[in-house]
């Protein structure tokens, strides 16, 4: 039984088959452009294959409220050409399968809880660090959802006294992803961020940022696991920088060894790498053909 899943990022698009095991057999990436071209180039590489359902972990915001006339729409990004685009319906007249449809870091969130750094709890977060910052939060076996899907890389920090940096979100200015964003670091520094690695000063702003928005998710929604994902991630000495912070903020308040002696298990890099995305995206489309089964039945 084979799946088809689609990580929809702001850049490129990874389509690709697998399993419900997570396994993928084939993929392709298609750049992000137009959508009538980006999405011919998808439309075509599912064509040549059958599938039981679709799954897609899309750039946001998006719509994933199934009572709204805009459901599986892409609603108001600001990427030119996408805004309320109607993401799912497209999928669903091409293919005629079920499609399940969340978030970009829900689907990864999703995917290292069933098969990475998660697997064996019920519940994790994973923010991305990269052209964007975003999170996904997975409780009890379940997205969380409210009005809309979580927005927590545009939370507001106190600033670093070192930093004087205006931001760059045009939404926000200076929220988690105005000021840490890959494209922040970029604009901040002039150079992006695999060049700077031996600036000191560089990763303990960014640091500090990253472990103030870590500690206002763990005081609200208390996770089980934080994974920490994206290009600017890939800095590997952020993450002993982070986990120290973060201890620091949080001031013992916590009693838990996950924040004290065992942090460095609790705040960690994706066990799945640059898989975390599709392989959720995969997960997606097996919901979506159960729940399909089960109003069939």
């Amino acid at each position: 039984m084979y799946f088809g899943g689609i990580e929809a990022g702001g850049t490129k698009f990874v389509c690709a088959i697998g399993d419900e095991n997570g396994k993928i057999y084939a993929r392709e990436r298609v750049a992000t452009e137009d959508p009538n071209v980006t999405m011919a180039n998808v439309i075509r590489f599912f064509q040549n294959f059958k599938i039981e359902a679709l799954g897609i972990a899309s750039f946001g915001p998006v719509d994933l409220n199934k009572e709204s006339e805009t459901y599986g729409f892409i609603t108001s990004t600001p990427k030119p050409g996408w805004a309320n685009f109607p993401f799912v319906k497209t999928m669903e007249d091409a293919l005629h399968v079920p499609v399940g449809f969340s978030t970009d870091v829900n689907g990864a969130a999703l995917g290292e809880l069933y098969f990475g750094a998660a697997k064996g709890l019920d519940g994790c977060l994973y923010i991305t660090v990269g052209t964007g910052i975003g999170a996904g939060l997975v409780a009890r076996g379940q997205l969380l959802q409210g009005m809309s899907h979580p927005e927590m890389g545009h939370i507001l920090l106190r600033r670093h006294p070192k930093d004087k940096f205006e931001g760059i979100c045009p939404y926000h200015h200076d929220c988690l992803e105005g000021i840490a964003s890959g494209p922040a670091l970029e604009a901040r520094w002039g150079k992006p961020a695999s060049e700077l690695e031996n600036n000191q000063k560089v990763w303990e702003i960014e640091a500090e940022y990253l472990a103030q928005a870590l500690m206002q998710y763990v005081l609200i929604v208390s996770p089980k696991r934080i994974i920490m994902g994206g290009g600017v991630m890939k800095q590997k000495q952020l993450f002993p920088m982070i986990r120290a912070r973060l201890r620091e903020l949080l001031g013992g308040y916590l009693d838990f060894p996950e924040l004290k002696e065992k942090i460095d298990e609790y705040v960690v890099p994706p066990a799945l790498g640059d898989n975390a995305g599709i392989t959720g995206a995969l997960i997606l489309a097996k919901q979506a053909m159960e729940k399909e089964q089960v109003s069939q039945a």
